[in-house]
Parts: C-alpha cells; structure tokens; sequence
C-alpha cells in the first residue's frame, strides 16, 4: 500500500470540538471503533437504552455500504467512487472494497469533521494503480464538491455518488432532494447514486433521536422510507428497489441481522 491519499488544500485542520458528541464518533462507538471521546459514548449509550436496537442498524447500513460498493466494482464495472459524508475510518471502507475488486479504482471521500479529516490523512491509503483522495467540504456545497472532487474523478466517465446516512442532516427534505439532483446532474449517463438514511419506522427511534437532537449536536432529521425513495426520482433502481438495508441483497455476512432495520437504501442507475 503507497500513501496516495492527498487533502485538496492541506491547510491546518480546526480544533476538535469534544464537549458536545458528533454523529460520527458515536456511530464510530457503535460499531466497536476506538476513534471517540467520552461524550459520545455517553450519548451513544443514552441512545440505546432508548433504542436498543440501534447497533444492529449500524452493522446493517455498514455491511449495505460493503455489499454495494463490491456488486458496483464487480458486476457494474465502476472503477470511480465519491463518498460523501464519509465518517470515520472503519474496517472495509470504500476504497478498500473497491480497490480489492479493482486495483485501479479511483476514491474521493468528502467530510468536513476535522477528526475524520484528520484520520483520513493517517489511514485512507490507496493501491499503487488507484488513489484516494479527500475533500474537505460541506454537503450543502455540491458545486464545490463536484469541482474538487473533478481534480481526481473524471466526469465523463461512471462514478458513484454515496451518501450514506448523510442526507439526514440536512432539516428540509426539498433542500436534501435539491442537493442530491445537483450532484447526480453533474454525473455522466452509466453513474449510480447509492444512499440510506435512518427511518421514522419506530417509535422508540423517534424518542431517541429526539433525545440526540435536544443536546446541542447537529441535528438528524428521520425520514420515511417513501421520503429516501425520492431521492432517486429519474432513476432507475435496481432490484429490490428502496428496502431495509438488511433486506438489499443480502449475503452471509447479514444472515444474523433481522430483515427489518430502521435504515432504508438503495441503489440506482443514471441513464
């Protein structure tokens, strides 16, 4: 593995703020990593005495995230990928499942958490005949994304667009389905959109997150599955359409995981 990973600017990274818990760092906690402070385990576990169930959503969106991304490198030839809202490094990111299937697979993450950029420098390597990259930029800035995300990805070649649990901090649903038309436009015919986002299918989820969003962190706003399912208006998904992510063609590693999870995704094509 060479160290092809590079920070569009390389400028300084801002302070880390450890005083209020970050949507990352607690996802980070709930599926095992070590890359989070007190305040997020604290938060993480008030979540789940209200929701128990809320790490099993987690394995159930990371291993949708894996099956995805193998079946597009695999069986769709995609060899460019740009992921937004990438989180924190955990085990089989994005590059690494492409790159297993295609060596010359060509990643560029997106995030603005300075702890996530900060470990990108560290552990987002890339093989010798691919490369990752990273950007670090706000969702609600597709124009920049696109442009600097263009300076490793070429746009007149497939690409997919992931927005994996992301669109949810974005409050209005309008201005979410708004930024996601602006990126899938900027993709030439033969790209997908691969996206999930937690659900408002429980109460108990409701109750928890209403919890999480009155501490003073950034906002995630449930939605319903016929809500995600707008996201991919004008295009056409493939089978088994917007389902529970346990649910999106499953292989061994989901058979302990139950077909319902309150996480809802898809995959679909750009004609």
């Amino acid at each position: 593995m060479t160290d092809q990973v590079r920070n569009s600017g390389q400028e300084p990274l801002p302070k880390i703020d450890t005083s209020v818990p970050h949507s990352a760092r607690i996802w980070n906690y709930w599926l095992g990593g070590k890359d989070n402070y007190e305040v997020d385990r604290v938060a993480g576990d008030a979540f789940r005495e209200i929701f128990p169930g809320i790490e099993t959503g987690a394995r159930a969106a990371r291993y949708f995230l894996a099956r995805a991304v193998r079946h597009l490198a695999a069986e769709e030839g995609i060899r460019q990928f740009l992921d937004i809202g990438t989180g924190l490094p955990n085990v089989d990111n994005t590059h690494q499942i492409a790159q297993r299937v295609a060596p010359e697979s060509r990643i560029v993450y997106v995030d603005n958490d300075p702890l996530v950029l900060a470990h990108a420098r560290a552990l987002l390597t890339s093989t010798e005949e691919g490369v990752t990259n990273y950007v670090d930029a706000d969702l609600r800035e597709p124009g920049t994304i696109i442009r600097e995300a263009g300076k490793t990805l070429d746009f007149d070649q497939p690409v997919a667009l992931m927005l994996m649990g992301i669109l949810g901090h974005i409050e209005d649903h309008d201005e979410a389905r708004e930024i996601v038309s602006q990126l899938v436009d900027a993709l030439p015919s033969g790209s997908y959109l691969v996206q999930y986002d937690s659900t408002d299918t429980s109460e108990d989820y409701v109750a928890a997150i209403q919890q999480y969003n009155d501490g003073g962190s950034i906002p995630y706003i449930l939605r319903s599955p016929e809500q995600i399912a707008r996201y991919f208006d004008g295009l056409e998904l493939l089978e088994p359409g917007v389902t529970s992510c346990s649910r999106w063609r499953p292989d061994a590693a989901a058979l302990d995981l139950p077909a319902e999870v309150h996480q809802y995704g898809g995959v679909a094509l750009k004609r």
